[in-house]
């Protein structure tokens, strides 16, 4: 089939590389000049294992463009896969669907599938469908929208694409639904085709009670920390408990990225907007935040006085195998601890570029020994494999005191003492 993906982010850029990859012919439009070069060299712009290597194996089969105009004539599919980030109240921006459904409605030259791949509020397809009615040049040209929401997770979004849980496809028409289904027929997964707002609410219902999760065994840590028992193990003996699982159990800083947070704030204004008071998802958003405060908390406890001392931060992605920093919990962190007065150092494999948008006071280091020199204090913000394989004896030589503070327990607290470190992390003892 042929497609057109506009918006070359994480969520097109890998649908659009999937695509190719299960034999359709593909082209990704995105307005960021730079970033079409890139991809035209072959280069990705982003972060994402595989994407590289598929943009290489597929390049028949993939094209890239600046113009929307070449994303929707002779194409069968249109998919609108461009940023909805949040607003001061929490409600998604859709400027940027709208400006691309106006665009799409003047090029219609045949019957197509618009498809939103972007997270939108319940009943955004509706809203694609009137805008587009509205401004297409056409009025004999038939068109529907159809709601395919992603379920990809960065770090591993390729495989998620190509071996989902499941395939949602919202749809009005029984033109639409063949369609998708054959779009996807390559991929052995269940297809769910549902309406268009059912598909829409279950991907802000699927993201909000992952981040519920998250808050609950975050709160469970600070009850164990209280108690003297271990969240570990009581995540464990959670987990195997089938009705539960053991997925997004893993006790840390709380959740960050580009999905959690936006898609929790815009759950509770969908909510609102429609007369339901969401107040356990207000309490979700409310734990995440306080354990980044009770984090920092866990740092100044830890040095007493923070003002002029160096801080080691180990990890600035929000996490491991992206270069992905929105709402990292670094970005909290690192604020927090410069207001205090703290000199930072920092290290992360991929995310140093884009942080130091941020900041450009602060010292990017090589490696994390280099980190470890002379720092008061490690902090442990990502979790990624070269961090749990670090040669801690090294590390406590290298350090003016040997105090680790660890927001994702990736060492075993005993272990650390053995060390001779002082070692905290998060509701174990």
């Amino acid at each position: 089939m042929k497609v057109g993906i506009i918006g070359c982010g994480y969520v097109g850029l890998t649908t659009g590389v999937c695509l190719a990859e299960i034999g359709h012919y593909v082209i990704c439009v995105d307005n960021d000049v730079e970033k079409i070069k890139k991809l035209l060299a072959g280069k990705t712009p982003i972060f994402e294992p595989g994407i590289e290597k598929l943009l290489k194996k597929n390049k028949r089969k993939l094209k890239f463009s600046t113009n929307i105009k070449e994303a929707v004539i002779g194409n069968d599919i249109v998919f609108i896969a461009v940023g909805t980030p949040s607003n001061p109240d929490g409600s998604p921006d859709l400027s940027y669907v709208e400006s691309v459904s106006r665009e799409i409605a003047k090029y219609l030259d045949d019957y197509k599938v618009i498809v939103e791949k972007s997270t939108v509020p319940v009943e955004t397809a509706q809203w694609i469908k009137i805008t587009i009615e509205k401004y297409k040049k056409n009025n004999n040209v038939k068109f529907d929208v159809v709601s395919n929401p992603e379920f990809l997770r960065e770090g591993s979004a390729v495989k998620d694409f190509l071996y989902p849980d499941r395939i949602v496809i919202g749809v009005e028409s029984e033109r639409a639904k063949r369609i998708m289904l054959k779009l996807y027929s390559k991929i052995k997964a269940p297809k769910i085709v549902v309406d268009t707002k059912s598909a829409e609410l279950i991907k802000h219902a699927s993201n909000s009670f992952l981040a519920m999760k998250i808050s609950f065994i975050n709160a469970v840590a600070n009850i164990c920390e209280l108690s003297g028992a271990d969240v570990e193990k009581v995540a464990l003996g959670m987990g195997l408990d089938r009705r539960i699982g053991k997925d997004f159990l893993r006790a840390g800083i709380g959740y960050g990225g580009s999905c959690f947070p936006k898609d929790v704030d815009a759950f509770i204004w969908i909510a609102e907007k429609i007369g339901y008071d969401f107040s356990l998802l207000k309490e979700v958003k409310k734990i995440n935040q306080r354990q980044r405060e009770l984090f920092v908390k866990k740092i100044e406890d830890s040095l007493w006085i923070v003002k002029d001392k160096t801080v080691g931060i180990l990890g600035l992605s929000f996490k491991p195998n992206t270069d992905d920093i929105r709402e990292a919990p670094s970005i909290y962190v690192i604020r927090s601890l410069r207001q205090k007065g703290a000199k930072i150092k920092v290290y992360d494999p991929k995310a140093m570029d884009k942080m130091k948008q941020l900041f450009q006071e602060i010292e990017y280091c090589n490696s994390p020994y280099e980190v470890a020199k002379n720092a008061d204090c490690l902090v442990i913000l990502t979790e990624w494999d070269e961090f749990r394989g670090l040669d801690l004896a090294k590390v406590k030589k290298l350090m003016l005191q040997p105090v680790i503070v660890d927001g994702r327990n990736i060492f075993d607290p005993e272990t650390m003492q053995k060390f001779g470190f002082i070692y905290k992390c998060i509701g174990r003892s």
